[in-house]
């Protein structure tokens, strides 16, 4: 394990966030798909279910993929700007099976700032263990989403879906075939 289970866990729900951008029809467009992604990603405290929440969801993950790939200095500004705004106060806590982490604001906090508190602290963590590489975007020349690379040989290139990977190497496999077939290299 690279970073602690809290910073993982933290460090792929803020992508999977990110992510949702991608889909068609956007699954975070309505209340249903919020408390969904919610519930798969673990989220606990209170909510409000109003569409102010929701556009408070969507600007972080704007926010976090403009930070994904910003650069060292790029992401600590916006890391403590996000700290700044959420007015994070570490405690450490244990609840619904988890055993003691961090929860940087209290439970009844905004929704977007308790995301974006976990996503920034997180975030900074991977800022001094010195390890942005493993922030990435996905390798494949048709794809956007940004992924955390955990493996330890940091050989991790594409998304999560599955898809990115395999049409990839089917694309080089295409490539190589149709050069051997004509001779080139």
């Amino acid at each position: 394990m690279l970073f602690t289970y809290d910073t993982e866990v933290a460090l792929t729900s803020a992508a999977a966030l990110v992510n949702t951008a991608s889909e068609d029809p956007d699954p975070l467009s309505g209340d249903t798909g919020l408390t969904r992604f919610l519930a798969q990603e673990g989220f606990s405290g209170s909510r409000t279910h109003t569409a102010a929440e929701r556009q408070a969801v969507l600007r972080l993950r704007a926010t976090l993929r403009n930070l994904w790939a910003a650069g060292e200095e790029p992401l600590v500004e916006g890391i403590n700007q996000l700290l700044r705004t959420s007015r994070a106060l570490p405690q450490l806590v244990r609840h619904d099976g988890w055993d003691w982490h961090l929860h940087c604001t209290p439970p009844e906090a905004a929704l977007a700032d308790r995301m974006a508190t976990e996503a920034a602290m997180a975030l900074a963590d991977v800022v001094r263990a010195r390890e942005l590489g493993r922030l990435r975007v996905c390798a494949a020349s048709d794809c956007s989403d940004v992924l955390i690379d955990l493996s330890r040989n940091r050989s991790r290139r594409y998304c999560g879906t599955g898809n990115c990977g395999n049409r990839e190497n089917v694309r080089a496999y295409r490539r190589r075939q149709s050069a051997s077939m004509t001779g080139t290299k």
